[in-house]
């Protein structure tokens, strides 16, 4: 790949630019010399029409001899438009670059975020194009998946207090989600404990400060509807346990 030298097009010191063909590649130092493997992999797996995991089914994990262990998620749309338009967007500011900056800022100011490696824009025409999304892969489950298995009262409410505190410091360290849902709260171990990291950044917006309450409400009602519309009975997620998740 050729890197670009357009100062323009530096989004972080950490991070080297390429271009080939159509599309953009932004990769971290750490990754970046596995840049051509890395886009025929993507391409291998966006040829195969697998199935990945999440909300949208659209992340897979990345496994290359002599890299990190990496996530990618391929940006799809969601709601009625998805049926029309699965996985193309509009527009000259891709989202998926857009993304790796609020997420390398949230990471810099301490929030708990799997860390970001790079974004890939594939343009398929004038100012239309495919996005990806790359993190360092985190081991653990969702918390949707979580609460399900886990039946521990002690532990699941352990995880829940570590979810609400991963969102408290989101929100007093200024980041707005957009899109806060269980499958985008990861449960991971560390040690004999359990941690939380927050994913997906898409239309997520970085403020100076802390968010403003009007702002934290909004995130916390998207989560809550997200619990709501998966467990509607209540049967993994109760009001207590929502009142956890809640408290801010």
């Amino acid at each position: 790949m050729k890197t670009k030298s357009s100062t323009r097009a530096q989004l972080d010191a950490d991070f080297e630019r390429f271009e080939t063909g159509k599309r953009d590649v932004v990769l971290h130092r750490e990754i970046a010399e596995h840049a051509d493997r890395i886009v025929a992999e993507i391409d291998r797996l966006a040829a195969s029409r697998a199935t990945g995991v999440g909300n949208r089914e659209s992340g897979f994990r990345l496994t290359l001899a002599g890299a990190p262990e990496m996530f990618v998620r391929r940006a799809r749309r969601g709601g009625l438009i998805s049926a029309l338009v699965a996985d193309l967007y509009l527009g000259m500011r891709p989202r998926p670059l857009e993304e790796l900056r609020v997420a390398c800022e949230a990471k810099r100011r301490g929030i708990a975020v799997a860390d970001p490696l790079g974004a890939i824009v594939e343009w398929a025409g004038p100012a239309l194009y495919r996005g990806y999304f790359l993190t360092r892969h985190v081991g653990g489950m969702t918390l949707w998946d979580f609460v399900r298995t886990d039946d521990d009262p002690i532990v699941r409410r352990h995880v829940l207090q570590e979810a609400r505190t991963a969102i408290r410091t989101m929100h007093e360290r200024g980041l707005f989600h957009a899109d806060l849902n269980l499958h985008n709260l990861m449960v991971t171990q560390v040690a004999e404990s359990f941690a939380i990291k927050i994913l997906d950044f898409d239309k997520s917006r970085i403020y100076p400060g802390p968010l403003k309450p009007s702002l934290r409400r909004a995130n916390l009602a998207r989560l809550v509807r997200s619990a709501r519309k998966l467990d509607p009975t209540g049967k993994f997620l109760d009001a207590g346990s929502l009142a956890i998740l809640q408290a801010d």
